[in-house]
């Protein structure tokens, strides 16, 4: 699928769009998530095997040319927040029941790594596929762990990783784009860092769904906008103390946090992103 086919489309009666409705359980569970002590992140953690659901991030990787950095959590964001306001995720699409179940639950997000024809039977799984300068992601709609098709599950999870290289100069960010900044303190390779990135769009999704509807309207209409942002620690530390109040941080600044479960590579409890909604001006 193309970047261009990528993009939620508006539905036809009286100008009206999605609104992320199959988000809602992700909405009113985030200030709580953010709140949770150590202890209670790994009690909350325990689930049911049967019932683990994922969505599988998937990035191209040929043995002569790998994915940007930056470039790849941009998609991952972008792709991640695609499929759960994509039309077929509204209540009465095929996607639905899957995206509600899934944001019921924990919102696991695993990145595999794919290339030649692989990478393109891949992308024959329902999902959303995105590029962007030579960097391929594709975003399979949700689904319970135990019933991984095979053109996914055989995907190596492993060697998910890229050099981190900082352009010269950052493109402007415009309006109406959700700015993420990953954690200068904690090492991630780049298929964590997608995940986590896949993370910040997704409850980026889901709070504008429930407070800023036209906002909303405005994302989609400009193709779900990601911009990836180092900050240095000393901005981190200023962003991660305004999101300990984390609705209010959300309703007065557009501020929202990333914390990680800790299933893989960092610590339970993590705070492993932070995302800005940058609105029109």
């Amino acid at each position: 699928m193309t970047d261009s086919e990528a993009h939620p489309q508006r539905r036809d009666s009286a100008g009206a769009a999605p609104r992320g409705s199959a988000l809602a359980p992700v909405r009113q569970r985030y200030a709580d998530w953010l709140r949770l002590d150590h202890d209670a992140v790994i009690a909350d953690r325990i689930e049911d095997p049967a019932e683990i659901r994922a969505m599988q991030i998937i990035v191209r990787m040929e043995r002569d040319h790998g994915p940007d950095w930056y470039t790849a959590l941009g998609l991952a964001a972008r792709g991640c927040a695609a499929v759960c306001l994509d039309p077929r995720s509204e209540p009465g699409g095929i996607w639905y029941d899957d995206v509600r179940a899934y944001a019921l639950g924990h919102i696991r997000k695993v990145t595999r790594r794919a290339r030649g024809n692989q990478w393109h039977e891949a992308g024959s799984v329902p999902g959303i596929g995105l590029s962007s300068g030579g960097t391929d992601v594709y975003v399979a709609v949700p689904g319970l762990a135990s019933r991984l098709d095979h053109r996914i599950s055989r995907l190596q999870v492993g060697g998910t990783d890229a050099p981190r290289v900082e352009p010269d100069e950052w493109p402007e960010i415009g309006p109406d784009t959700l700015v993420v900044h990953p954690n200068p303190a904690v090492p991630m390779t780049l298929g964590k860092a997608m995940a986590q990135a896949g993370h910040a769009g997704m409850i980026g999704a889901a709070l504008l769904a429930g407070d800023r509807p036209r906002d909303l309207v405005a994302w989609i209409d400009r193709g779900l906008r990601v911009a990836v942002r180092p900050v240095a620690p000393p901005e981190w530390e200023r962003l991660a103390q305004a999101t300990s109040a984390p609705l209010r941080a959300w309703r007065e600044t557009g501020l929202l946090a990333v914390r990680d479960a800790g299933f893989t590579e960092i610590d339970p409890g993590t705070v492993t992103m932070i995302a800005r909604w940058a609105s029109r001006t």
